[in-house]
């Protein structure tokens, strides 16, 4: 019964994806879709790096602070971009391939992997798991299809993911997940892929989708998080935000405010997360 309902749901699937295209086959903005594993393209598993990556030396008298924006690209990339540009910080924007649903969306994802060594572009998923995480993690294989078509469509430079909807870990010699997420993290690591999650989160209103804690709170729980060694990787600080949290003008200068308090701190360096310690080159 059990094989009976999940190939029942990958037919649904497959129904879903002909049903989200147009005549042109191009597929249509209201609906998102999982790649299924039996579709996989040949190649498709095993990207390569496409930048030189060039280690860096840590000073243990520093904190290293990576700021990642999620879910782009969406209305809020272009300021959070900007405004990354303009104060001369370090960040990583993780992106989803169903998102990119213009030439000029498209043109964004190619202008944040141009800004190298900046910024840099990571991978968020084709479908966002389409909201439905339990069934997404539940299909590990057609989950790390998903994950591995968004690498080719949006160019990935770099094999490093953030899952959706779940903060798991895959470095060199570290896996921290949950049992729901193992199994997909276990073949993404076969592949070379790392995991970030993250160690602080901005977070938002799901109804507006504003910030919630104000600049000076959030830059004190990232302070607090690295005194107490709250971090995966000690000195080492991660934090989660979003792209569309900043789209108002208001809220983009919360963010100028949140970096500029931290760059007050002399030991806090902002780093793209392929700097982060113990990834797999």
């Amino acid at each position: 019964m059990l094989r009976r309902k999940v190939f029942t749901e990958y037919i649904l699937l497959g129904l879903l994806m002909l049903a989200s295209c147009d005549n042109d086959g191009q597929t249509n903005k209201k609906t998102t879709t999982i790649v299924s594993g039996k579709n996989t393209q040949s190649g498709l598993k095993k990207p390569i790096n496409q930048f030189a990556w060039k280690p860096i030396k840590y000073d243990t008298n520093k904190h290293y602070i990576y700021l990642t924006f999620d879910d782009g690209p969406q209305n809020g990339t272009t300021a959070c971009l900007e405004l990354i540009k303009k104060l001369n910080v370090k960040a990583t924007f993780f992106m989803v391939g169903s998102h990119v649903k213009s030439e000029n969306l498209a043109k964004l994802v190619s202008t944040i992997k141009a800004n190298y060594p900046q910024i840099l572009l990571a991978n968020h998923s084709t479908s966002h798991a389409n909201n439905r995480y339990k069934f997404f993690y539940h299909h590990p294989e057609m989950a790390a299809e998903d994950f591995y078509l968004a690498q080719k469509t949006l160019h990935v430079p770099y094999k490093i993911i953030r899952l959706p909807g779940n903060s798991a870990w895959v470095i060199d010699t570290t896996m921290k997940a949950s049992g729901l997420v193992k199994p997909v993290c276990h073949l993404l690591d076969s592949s070379g892929y790392n995991v970030i999650g993250w160690d602080v989160e901005w977070s938002f209103n799901h109804k507006t989708a504003f910030p919630v804690q104000r600049p000076y709170k959030i830059a004190e729980q990232v302070d607090s998080a690295l005194v107490r060694n709250h971090v995966h990787t000690r000195n080492h600080v991660v934090i989660l935000s979003h792209d569309r949290m900043f789209r108002n003008e208001n809220f983009t200068d919360s963010l100028a405010k949140f970096i500029t308090i931290l760059k007050q701190d002399p030991r806090n360096v902002f780093e793209t997360i392929d700097h982060y310690p113990g990834l797999k080159f």
